[in-house]
């Protein structure tokens, strides 16, 4: 018995097919669902999901900018403000970004509360990538 999976962004679907199993970057941490999990309704993280489509292969990595999963009767659908399959990721690209919003972080004045949202936003968004694109952070 399988999972079926979409994972589906404003502009397309990033990932409709059958997987044994799904981690799911939730807000209140990471979340792994197996075959006959609970229902489970769950607001996402920026963050990496990953998805292993059977036990014999390697685990496919998806940067997810937040949203929504919803599980139900072995079918997960998850609903994304944007996503991006690690493999469709330059890693260089990925890793220069996920560098200069570091720095963007670290510079960022302690009493401009705007700046420092923004600034943690893109910080999350640029590590979710890297991380997927197979960067360690």
């Amino acid at each position: 018995m399988t999972l079926t999976v979409r994972v589906i962004a404003p502009d397309k679907t990033v990932w409709d097919a059958e997987a044994e199993e799904v981690v799911l970057p939730s807000t209140t941490g990471q979340v792994g669902i197996l075959t006959g999990h609970a229902p489970l309704l769950t607001a996402l993280d920026t963050g990496v999901m990953r998805v292993r489509a059977n036990k014999n292969q390697s685990w496919t990595a998806i940067a997810l900018m937040g949203g929504f999963a919803e599980v139900e009767d072995n079918e997960i659908t998850i609903l994304v403000n944007g996503a991006e399959k690690g493999d469709s990721i330059n890693l260089e690209q990925a890793r220069a970004a996920f560098n200069e919003a570091e720095a963007r972080v670290n510079q960022v004045q302690a009493e401009d509360r705007q700046a420092q949202i923004q600034a943690t936003k893109a910080y999350k968004r640029a590590r979710a990538r890297f991380q997927a694109a197979g960067g360690m952070v």
